[in-house]
Parts: C-alpha cells; sequence; structure tokens
C-alpha cells in the first residue's frame, strides 16, 4: 500500500504535511490513480501561492502524462476558477493543489469531476480502490500527450458572475472597498474584478511570492490589518479571503468583521429577495439559525448536510437548491454561478445587496436575525479517540434527540452545538450557538470540557 498512514484522506480531498506524509512521488501515485479514474483525456491543474506549488503541479502533472492524459496547467487561480473551467472547457476533470485554509507547510490535492463539482464519497472511495491497487497501467511512450497551458481561465469564471449581476447598479454605486487576499491565490484577481465593477480598492496582502503573511483562515482574530485598512480609506465594506480564495469574510465600514456566518447570512437573505418565490436552501450542520429565520420570512425552506462542501452541493442538486452555503467557513454557494464555495461571487453578491438597497453593511446588518457562534478546537490525533467522543455525547444527551448526521448536534430552543472531528486536521471542532454572545461561550466552553474530558 503507498499511503502514509499520516496522510489526512477525506471528502475534502488528500492533504498533508509536506515532505512528511506528502511527498511527490505520493503526489505523482494520486495523479496517475486520478488519471485513470478520469479514463484518461484532458485534465486541468491549477493551485494557490504556497512555495511548494510548483513541485507537486510537476509532480500531478508527471502522474497525468504517465497514464495517458493531457494536463492544462491553470497556474495560480482561484479554486472556483477551476471547477468553472472544468466545465466549460469540457475536460474529464481537475485536480486543486492547495491546503486551503491550513498554514503553509500543510498542502493537498482536491478532486474534481467532469461536472466541476469534488468527488462525492462514492467516488473518492474508487479512486482510492484505483490508488491502492499494486499495478498502475501505465501508458507507452508513443502515448504521451503534450502538457497545455491555459492562460486567463479566470475570465470565464469573472464573467459567469457578471452574467447573474446587476453590474450597472454596482458601477453606479461607486462602493470603496478594503481586500485581504493572504498573498493567495485570488490576490492576482481581486483587484481587477472589483474596479471592473466600479469599486475603489484597497489592498493587502497581495503579493504572491511574499507566502502567508498571516495566519492563512479567515477569521477576525487573523484580520488586523484588514479591519485598519477599512478605518484608514474609510471604506464601505471589507472582504478577507483564504489562499484559495473560496471562503469570504466580511468587514463593516468600522472595521469590525462580521463574523464567518454572516457571509452566508448577507447572501442568502440578497438572493432570496431577489428570487422573490419559493425556494430551497441548503446548508451544512454548522451554519447559523438566521438562515433558517430568514428562509421562513421569504417562504422558503431549510434543508441541512453533512460538513464539506461536496456534501452540502450534491444536496443542493438534489434539492434544486436557490442558495446555500457553509456558514461556519464563509462558504457562499450560489449555483446560478456553480455549485461551489466562491468569494468571488460572494463579494458580487454583497456589493449588489449593498447598491440595491442604498445602505451600509452596519445597517443592513441590524436588519437582520441576531445570534452569537463561538468555536473551539481541541487537538484530537487518534480518530478513534474522537469517535469515542461522540459515541459518549450522543448517549448523554440522547434525552435531546441529537441529529448524528455528522458528529452530534444538539438543540434546545434557543441555542445549539455541534460536535464533530475536523475533515481536514488533526481534531475536533465545536460550534456553539445562542442569543447572546455570554450563553455561546459558556456553552462552547462547557462541551470543549466534557471533550477534554471523555
Amino acid at each position: 500500500m503507498k499511503m502514509s498512514t499520516n496522510l489526512k484522506i477525506s471528502v475534502s480531498g488528500v492533504r498533508g504535511v509536506v515532505g512528511e506524509s506528502l511527498t511527490p512521488s505520493l503526489v505523482a501515485y494520486f495523479a496517475a490513480a486520478f488519471g485513470e479514474y478520469v479514463r484518461g483525456g484532458r485534465v486541468l491543474v491549477g493551485r494557490d501561492t504556497r512555495p511548494t506549488g510548483t513541485m507537486y503541479e510537476n509532480a500531478v502533472t508527471a502522474g497525468l502524462l504517465s497514464v495517458g492524459c493531457q494536463p492544462v496547467i491553470l497556474g495560480i487561480v482561484p479554486t472556483p476558477t477551476i471547477q468553472i473551467a472544468v466545465l466549460k472547457l469540457r475536460a474529464n476533470g481537475g485536480i486543486v493543489i492547495s491546503a486551503s485554509h491550513n498554514p503553509e507547510e500543510w498542502n493537498a490535492l482536491k478532486f474534481i469531476n467532469s461536472s466541476g463539482v469534488f468527488l462525492n464519497h462514492n467516488e473518492a472511495d474508487e479512486l482510492l480502490d484505483i490508488y491502492n491497487q499494486p499495478y498502475t497501467n501505465y501508458v507507452r511512450e508513443s502515448e504521451y500527450r503534450y502538457v497545455h497551458t491555459a492562460e486567463n481561465a479566470f475570465n470565464i469564471h469573472k464573467t459567469k458572475i457578471f452574467s447573474q449581476i446587476d453590474v450597472d447598479l454596482i458601477r453606479k454605486a461607486k462602493l470603496k472597498v478594503a481586500v485581504d487576499c493572504c498573498n493567495g491565490a485570488g490576490a492576482p484577481y481581486t483587484r481587477s474584478f472589483l474596479e471592473e465593477l466600479g469599486c475603489e480598492v484597497s489592498t493587502v496582502f497581495t503579493d504572491i511570492d511574499h507566502g502567508f503573511e498571516r495566519m492563512p483562515e479567515p477569521v477576525a482574530q487573523n484580520l488586523g490589518e484588514l479591519g485598519r485598512l477599512v478605518r484608514k480609506n474609510k471604506c464601505d465594506v471589507g472582504f478577507a479571503t483564504d489562499p484559495d480564495a473560496d471562503r469570504l469574510a466580511v468587514f463593516n465600514g468600522r472595521g469590525e468583521a462580521l463574523g464567518e456566518q454572516y457571509s452566508i447570512v448577507l447572501a442568502i437573505a440578497h438572493v432570496l429577495d431577489k428570487t422573490r418565490k419559493h425556494a430551497n436552501v441548503v446548508v451544512n450542520l454548522a451554519t447559523t439559525k438566521a438562515v433558517e429565520d430568514i428562509a421562513t420570512k421569504a417562504g422558503a425552506q431549510v434543508f441541512y448536510s453533512k460538513i464539506g462542501e461536496i456534501n452540502v452541493t450534491s444536496e443542493m442538486i438534489a434539492r434544486k437548491a436557490t442558495i446555500g452555503g457553509e456558514g461556519g467557513s464563509g462558504g457562499v454557494i450560489w449555483p446560478a454561478v456553480h455549485p461551489c464555495r466562491d468569494s468571488f461571487t460572494g463579494m458580487a453578491i454583497v456589493l449588489e445587496m449593498m447598491a440595491t438597497r442604498s445602505e451600509t453593511i452596519t445597517t443592513i446588518v441590524k436588519s437582520l436575525p441576531k445570534y452569537f457562534t463561538v468555536t473551539r478546537k481541541i487537538a484530537c490525533p487518534d480518530s478513534r479517540a474522537s469517535q469515542k467522543v461522540i459515541r459518549e455525547l450522543r448517549e448523554r444527551y440522547s434525552s435531546q434527540k441529537p441529529n448524528a448526521i455528522d458528529g452530534i448536534r444538539i438543540d434546545w430552543d434557543d441555542r445549539w452545538v455541534l460536535v464533530r472531528p475536523s475533515n481536514t486536521e488533526p481534531l475536533i471542532r465545536i460550534t456553539a450557538e445562542a442569543k447572546t454572545e455570554k450563553k455561546a461561550e459558556e456553552l462552547a466552553s462547557k462541551f470543549a470540557t466534557e471533550v477534554e474530558n471523555s
């Protein structure tokens, strides 16, 4: 078996620490297995700005060539760009080289099917079966394909977004916007994207050659520079993304982070208002109850999914959802553009919302339901130990009829808590929500203690 025991395999892909669990040879093997899985043909390859990206891009290219695929190199592009381009260019699949919000010493492969969405559980299992076969079906020299390079793939992405929003209305609003790109894959494109929408743009951390100059997860404690930039330049709104530009954080005009949940809350409120018809909404279990309040008022119905983008998108496709996403990660998913998490789509929706209402973000947020969300992370490197924690909690709170489709979510009338093993890191995540910050903190702390004592 070729796989390192320390490698993290999940519905989110294959990721590990560079030089330890994730080696170039292993990456090449996985790329070859994916090439066999998609039965050859054209495969798009894109990456974020991590220093190891070029090395792994070469390893992926080698693996794909070895089984007769034609690699199409997109270079440094946002993850949603790759997903949209797979469908537009009619590729057999795509490989994203990015560990998303993980620190720089991590990297990963994420696999996209011909529909432009990540592999689901069954597809990922089939890929892993191919990977674990003792022999790989390498092709002869005469069957090797040329490597192609596709320039301006982001234009496909941008054009799709602009087709779904009122570009002229946003331009007339002449909004001042500050952006923190974490020196990631969104950095080469964000300024021009926003300027084409008529925005006056200020940026921080947009140099793709400087590595990550802040912690990559776009949460408030990592985004102090963006807050200062918003205040200094008197911006109307601030946006922050993660290294592969699928997650979005929003700041108000006072330079205050709204919290990860508000990216999806704002998007759902605006899109439901745009559609003005019965609609389905799909969000994951870590999403704020404010979504239910907004949907009920709009006559829409909310459905919940497991954590993980493919779980949300699969449920959205099945439910023919109008809008959805992952509240806990600031992941906006608007199928009108593409069924994938997309910070650029999220930015466009928020700007259109502000232009439509002629209101500040602060005023808009005050009109929306208010809950407080608190998160905790508890280290838990042993998957068996994490499952033991979930079993014990399920038994302890059985009278509350917990939702156990993904970890365990326990609901009360005015609060809820979700405890689950992470798909991407060796830890247990705790998300707690209540009507006041104090109650949310108390709930999160209570369950952190229970997890640590299990």
